[in-house]
């Protein structure tokens, strides 16, 4: 509901975890008016103010378990412009709420579906969370030093840079073809599908003999000295990514390795260099990297913590990352920029319920709220003394 490009933009967000939800929210952060529907079991329970995921949503607590729920969702569905979906697939159409019930009252929707191998094949109605989808692409292999287990990249390979930001590609392009052709359409968004995406660039290297497909052998995996991260005397990190000959002859001068280095060149020389460069760097605290590197062009960043994060100059600068009270608390501002629309600090995320009604009285304004309330069909969120 805020301002921005996507204002005007209805959203009716399904069930799911993790990319789906983080996809919407995406789309809230670009100014679409993203309802979330909950069940009534969450309303009032513990920590729901706290809901992962939900700033700038809205959200409707409604009963699936009744055909009056199910009718209410398909009427919220007629009303919006992209449905996006996390089930597992078949569930919704279980439910009374696929693609075809929701085509058949808005012809014109954009029906995003967000699972981790997708609508089909031999493993779409298996479990599966973003370690296995990432293993299957080759994305988990490649990632971690040479020797040692694959390293774990968080969430942000699978869930979310593979399924949530494909997610949000596919709607949007779906969203302008409907709005050109009045036809909507399914998005078929995988993690799987969208994490070999992601590959695709280290595809093509391997295809062309300049990627090994062997760990930590590899200029963005650590197999370079001067692509690398590297501790500090107080025990903390930096990471050097001094990739380009004129970035790399600004690194070795200000580390004081200037003339002793070995031509890097030579793969045999790359032991002794990625000595020489910890040796240097384990001679100083971070804090004195960090005075020594800032604002050059030599690709060297301190390596900070998630605590850490807020206070940079330069996320500071572009409120990148706010401690919202405290410095355990952090927000992400949403991205990207838009020139036509400053950013805006929103809405936080929403109670399971808490806009019941005011959903239902801007989009469905004839809905018999009190009966349905009456009835258990929905539930309205009323505060701590409810």
């Amino acid at each position: 509901m805020g301002d921005g490009p996507l204002a005007g933009v209805r959203v009716l967000e399904l069930g799911g975890i993790g990319p789906g939800p983080f996809a919407a929210l995406q789309l809230a952060g670009m100014g679409a008016d993203v309802v979330r529907l909950d069940r009534l079991d969450d309303v009032g329970g513990p920590d729901a103010a706290a809901a992962l995921m939900g700033r700038g949503k809205r959200s409707v607590a409604v009963d699936l378990r009744t055909a009056d729920g199910v009718r209410l969702v398909l009427g919220l569905a007629a009303q919006a412009d992209i449905v996006v979906e996390g089930f597992r697939p078949g569930t919704a159409e279980r439910l009374g709420l696929g693609p075809s019930e929701c085509h058949a009252r808005n012809p014109a929707l954009v029906y995003g579906r967000m699972t981790g191998w997708g609508q089909h094949g031999p493993l779409a109605s298996s479990a599966g969370h973003d370690i296995n989808y990432i293993s299957l692409t080759g994305a988990l292999h490649a990632i971690g030093r040479g020797g040692q287990p694959p390293s774990v990249p968080l969430c942000l390979v699978g869930d979310l840079g593979g399924g949530a930001m494909f997610l949000v590609a596919g709607v949007l392009a779906a969203l302008h073809e409907a709005g050109q052709t009045g036809c909507g359409q399914v998005v078929d968004a995988a993690i799987v599908d969208g994490a070999a995406a992601l590959m695709q660039p280290i595809y093509e290297m391997v295809a062309d003999g300049q990627w090994r497909d062997e760990r930590g052998t590899n200029l963005l995996d650590s197999g370079r000295p001067w692509y690398d991260v590297y501790e500090t005397r107080d025990g903390r990190y930096v990471s050097v990514g001094a990739i380009e000959d004129k970035f790399y002859a600004v690194f070795t001068e200000l580390l004081g390795l200037t003339g002793a280095v070995a031509d890097r060149g030579d793969p045999a020389g790359w032991p002794a260099l990625r000595e020489r460069i910890a040796q240097r760097f384990a001679e100083r605290d971070r804090a004195h990297w960090e005075a020594v590197f800032g604002g050059t062009d030599a690709c060297v960043s301190p390596v900070l913590s998630i605590g850490e994060a807020a206070s940079h100059p330069h996320l500071v600068a572009r409120q990148t990352v706010v401690a919202d009270g405290s410095p355990a608390n952090l927000s992400a501002a949403a991205a990207p920029r838009f020139g036509a629309h400053p950013p805006a600090a929103g809405r936080g995320a929403p109670r399971p319920g808490e806009q019941t009604r005011e959903v239902l009285d801007s989009w469905l304004p004839d809905t018999p709220i009190e009966a349905l309330l009456d009835r258990g069909v929905i539930s309205q969120w009323r505060g701590p003394a409810g």
